[in-house]
């Protein structure tokens, strides 16, 4: 027995004819009969009964028949488990997230991950941006979004959008979106992430090349903290307007826009230089890409 004789079989009871059973499997009508006659020798029981119009499955037929979609149907997954692992779908990819995306994009692409590649494992990790470019360099990380990456000849980046940055106040009774500059942001007390956070670096440069300096109130490192506090009016956030929304209670807030000039982090996807691509890595790379512009919005 074989299981290009179980295939013809199986089409030959499904549509009750050789003819028809032939046309289907582009097999001559003789051969697709002498297979199925072998493997009734084989087995030693009529499978198929022949009538004038066409044939029926007999009970040991209509055995085969059950097990038989069974066997075909494990031999497709084999099948497509094998072209996985020839094509490197198998396996585990680490990817790194800015703390200001990671409630944005782990939901959504993990369930795109997982929906494309069910055979292979995604680690997320979340992370600043210097610590995680240097997780890419030691192998400890393959994929991670970097905000304002430093240029290394050990990383390749790829630039994926520009975000404006936003001051972030607790919501009053009065709600003022009014744009604020530079001068006004140094007015303020602001609870912002220690260095070397992108967007700390990022507003401090500005501020001194205007000659202000910040007023930093309180240093917090997680997003979710940062926003507990400004919503309990004990300061201000710099931050994309996006990860406010996200925040699960949006309206806590005023977010109103900066202007000269406006702060504008570059989000870029990053991978080592030293190491080989997987075919997995490139999958994830690609279904980053398409979150990316999907939730936050289009590049540059």
């Amino acid at each position: 027995m074989d299981l290009k004789q179980i295939e013809y079989f199986i089409r030959v009871a499904e549509l009750g004819s050789f003819t028809r059973a032939s046309i289907d499997l582009n097999v001559a009508q003789p051969a697709l009969s002498r297979q199925v006659r072998l493997l009734e020798v084989e087995l030693g029981q009529s499978l198929l009964i022949r009538n004038g119009r066409g044939v029926i499955a007999t009970d040991a037929g209509k055995s085969l028949l059950e097990h038989g979609r069974g066997v075909m149907h494990q031999i497709e997954r084999l099948r497509e488990d094998l072209t996985r692992v020839r094509a490197g779908l198998l396996g585990r990819v680490a990817v790194g997230l800015p703390p200001s995306l990671t409630r944005i994009l782990t939901v959504p692409l993990t369930k795109a991950f997982r929906s494309a590649l069910p055979a292979a494992t995604i680690s997320i990790s979340e992370g600043l941006s210097s610590v995680m470019q240097d997780a890419l360099m030691n192998g400890n990380l393959d994929v991670a979004l970097l905000y304002n990456a430093t240029p290394s000849p050990e990383i390749d980046q790829s630039p994926l959008l520009e975000q404006t940055l936003h001051l972030v106040q607790p919501r009053h009774a009065e709600l003022d979106t009014s744009p604020v500059t530079l001068r006004d942001i140094a007015q303020q007390a602001l609870i912002i992430p220690s260095r070397p956070n992108a967007f700390r670096m990022q507003v401090e440069t500005q501020l001194a090349s205007a000659g202000l300096h910040p007023h930093i109130a309180i240093e917090v490192d997680t997003v979710s903290g940062l926003l507990d506090l400004v919503a309990e009016g004990m300061g201000c956030a710099i931050l994309p307007s996006s990860t406010v929304q996200v925040s699960g209670h949006p309206d806590d807030f005023t977010i109103r826009p900066i202007i000269q000039p406006q702060l504008l982090a570059k989000l870029s996807m990053a991978v080592s230089s030293r190491r080989p691509t997987s075919q997995v890595q490139r999958h994830l790379m690609q279904l980053i890409e398409t979150k990316v512009r999907d939730l936050i919005g289009p590049g540059p």
